[in-house]
């Protein structure tokens, strides 16, 4: 408890840090559901901290949530006053740049600078030397006159590799890491827990590089707060786990928001190559001088061709015009045989073998780019220029060993281009199965604590991210019961022909403005997309009880200048989509929002990806369970209901109503099969739903509110 930084844990917090720890002294992964507002996170940080400092490992937490690094932050914050811990936050490369150069480009800065500062520092010290033996020639030495000829020719050398590299391109901030001092800042650094944007304020001031400094810093620290971007890509992981000077048995990690890791582990493993890309390296290998770029020419004007007649055949009639901004994905795969962009590329190329081909082009893609980097060590070329060949080849290579694989779906895209109005296309590996990037990361650490409000069902978990023998715990809301209530509202299901109904569209409209009406503070109101909170919108605004609070959350517009409003009015009402920022990892307190309400069952838009991947799930876990819906469509959705319902009652003082309008979470849904969703809500939450009808929600509501003496004033009236 010495890392608790709080007067007493909240119910069943104790317990649960108190199975976590047995659990790391196991070596076994956790995990951890609770309820929104009940401490998961210092449940997991305080026994793995505690762990950690006794076993000499380090900590790592990590979110995909913004707000939830934030308040990360604060717990680290709150724990250093308690006990004294070595903490950093660690950002990407690219947000905390001082001269916004892309990676690669960093990568050989860095080299040619370090460069040029070991060879001053090699001048200083050849320096030194001359003029020591200046001393001893006046001395009358023998010999020293010859040394000293020698040292001022090697001088004399080295001024000449000084002025070639000042001549290139080198960074100004990391020369300056280099030659001062910076025991100041890693003072600073550990004086508190820093963000990398007081990071950046600080090395900008001084005219340092504060991510180089923040890497050297991180060494052996017990603390890093990261996002998932660090941890699931193998690549970075590896560096990441080298800049902590840790191997991956001496890390204890620790995932926020952990239903998140499907999703995001699949957008890191997936792979693709635009036309464009294959275009560049075409024109890219004119100017290469190699016997091998015939080769590399003969695969990838091969692959190009058969890219463009995909997808010019599989754009059905009409369907290119309709083609946007926006990558449309066009359907390519085949039950029974390779996808129609392998068997074009086969049809199309011609060679002496595609795989030998690939290889060559893989050699020559490398080579090119080591000449590209040596270019701009010199100063030849003012940007680290990008080897389109070695891309496009390494992609090749990877569509023709991979593409047939279990959990690989080819796909072809196109989207239209913005300045020349022509289409282009793209070829994308879609990865369903996320446990072929996240099962080699939990068997490599130490431990993993992976905790969120919506994770059960935990057998489901383990399958799709590849955990063994997890320790697994369930902490409901333990707040008390009579300060919420939550209500099925016995709504029509909003399946695609019924949210057309006017008479359907009129009945929901009423649901939302009694809900709004009857709460003593603001509403926020879900929906299954954008498009929905728009049109509800558009209803509310003609009832002159609602108009004047309503306010809209639209798709690709900043979300935290709007939550700000919301919060800040009295009776505002709040339309936004479950799949936005506001859905999960934002806290609405006390009147901040009152009642929430879930219009719909927020199913996932089912495209060929969603159909890929629950096809995928069939076959790696065959029928049992009927996997490939229950995986990837039906618990999902859940879980994004009961993230939205999470919004409110934060706290054990706290009160408020929790509304879900629709009959498939009614009583009723028993009859709808697979499409009834009740029976999936964790059994203490379906216990707790009580069915209404459309016109009995006002009077459940004034009941509840003011049972707990809410109102200001009298009540309204129904």
């Amino acid at each position: 408890m010495r890392f608790f930084p709080y007067e007493r844990p909240y119910p069943n917090q104790r317990e649960a840090m108190s199975s976590i720890a047995e659990a790391l002294d196991e070596e076994r992964d956790v995990l951890i559901e609770g309820a929104p507002g009940t401490g998961k996170t210092l449940s997991a940080l305080v026994p793995a901290l505690e762990y950690a400092q006794r076993e000499d490992k380090t900590v790592v937490i990590t979110t995909n949530v913004h707000q939830q690094m934030r308040q990360f932050v604060e717990d680290a914050r709150a724990i250093t006053r308690e006990e004294p811990i070595r903490a950093v936050v660690f950002k990407g490369k690219s947000s905390m740049c001082h001269i916004d150069v892309e990676y690669q480009e960093c990568q050989t800065l860095r080299d040619t600078t370090r460069s040029l500062v070991e060879k001053e520092q090699d001048r200083a010290e050849l320096s030194e030397q001359a003029n020591a033996l200046v001393e001893r020639m006046r001395e009358g030495e023998r010999g020293a006159g010859d040394a000293r000829t020698a040292v001022t020719d090697e001088l004399d050398e080295l001024e000449d590799e000084l002025e070639a590299l000042r001549e290139g391109n080198i960074c100004e901030f990391y020369h300056n890491n280099l030659t001062e001092n910076t025991d100041e800042f890693f003072q600073w650094l550990f004086d508190d827990v820093r963000t990398p944007d007081d990071i950046y304020e600080y090395a900008d001031q001084r005219k340092l590089c504060g991510y180089e400094l923040l890497k050297e810093g991180m060494e052996e620290v017990d603390l890093v707060v990261c996002n998932y971007h660090h941890l699931l890509d193998p690549n970075i992981r590896e560096q990441f786990f080298r800049w902590l000077n840790r191997d991956p048995e001496d890390v204890i990690t620790v995932f926020d928001e952990a239903h998140n890791i499907e999703s995001a582990a699949r957008d890191h493993a997936s792979r693709s190559l635009t036309e464009n890309t294959l275009e560049q390296a075409l024109s890219e290998l004119e100017d290469a001088d190699d016997s091998r770029t015939e080769s590399a020419r003969n695969v990838l004007s091969a692959f190009l061709g058969a890219l463009r007649e995909t997808y010019d055949d599989a754009l059905g009639f009409g369907e290119r015009e309709q083609v946007g901004d926006d990558w449309h994905d066009l359907s390519i795969a085949n039950r029974d045989r390779r996808d129609e962009l392998t068997l074009t590329f086969l049809d199309r190329y011609e060679g002496r073998g595609i795989d030998a081909e690939v290889d060559l082009a893989l050699q020559l893609g490398k080579r090119l780019d080591r000449e590209y980097e040596e270019a701009y060590k010199d100063g030849e070329t003012t940007t680290r220029k990008e080897c389109q060949t070695l891309q496009a080849a390494e992609f090749v290579a990877t569509w023709m060993a991979d593409g047939a694989k279990l959990g690989q779906h080819p796909m072809c895209s196109v989207r239209r281009d913005g300045g020349t109005e022509e289409i282009y296309g793209r070829a994308e590996l879609y990865t369903c199965i996320p446990r072929e990037v996240t099962e080699t990361l939990f068997e490599e650490v130490h431990a993993s604590i992976l905790m969120s409000a919506t994770l059960r069902p935990f057998d489901v978990a383990e399958d799709v991210l590849g955990l063994s023998d997890p320790k697994t715990m369930a902490y409901g809301l333990e707040y008390p019961e009579e300060n919420r209530r939550t209500l099925a509202v016995e709504t029509p299901a909003l399946f695609k022909s019924e949210r057309e109904e006017p008479r359907t569209q009129e009945r929901l409209t009423d649901v939302l403005a009694d809900a709004s009406r009857f709460t003593p503070g603001n509403t926020l109101v879900f929906f299954p997309s954008y498009s929905e909170a728009e049109r509800y919108h558009e209803r509310l605004t003609e009832r002159t009880d609602v108009t004047d609070r309503l306010l809209l959350d639209e798709a690709g517009t900043p979300t935290e200048e709007l939550r700000q409003k919301f919060v800040a009015r009295d009776g505002a009402v709040l339309l936004t989509s479950l799949w936005g920022t506001l859905a999960e990892g934002v806290s609405f307190d006390g009147d901040d929002a009152r009642t929430v309400v879930v219009v719909g069952v927020p199913y996932p838009h089912l495209s060929e990806r969603m159909e890929a991947i629950q096809d995928a799930y069939d076959r790696a876990y065959g029928d049992r369970r009927k996997a490939g819906w229950r995986y990837a469509v039906e618990i999902p959705t859940i879980r994004k209901t009961r993230q939205a319902l999470g919004r409110v009652i934060r706290s054990p003082e706290d009160f408020g109503v929790r509304v879900v309008a629709d009959k498939r979470y009614t009583r009723a849904s028993s009859e709808m099969g697979k499409y009834g969703v009740r029976s999936t809500f964790p059994p203490e939450e379906r216990a707790e739903l009580v069915d209404v009808a459309p016109e009995k929600l006002k009077f459940a509501m004034l009941n509840f509110y003011a049972d707990h003496d809410a109102y200001d004033g009298a009540p309204p009236t129904p």
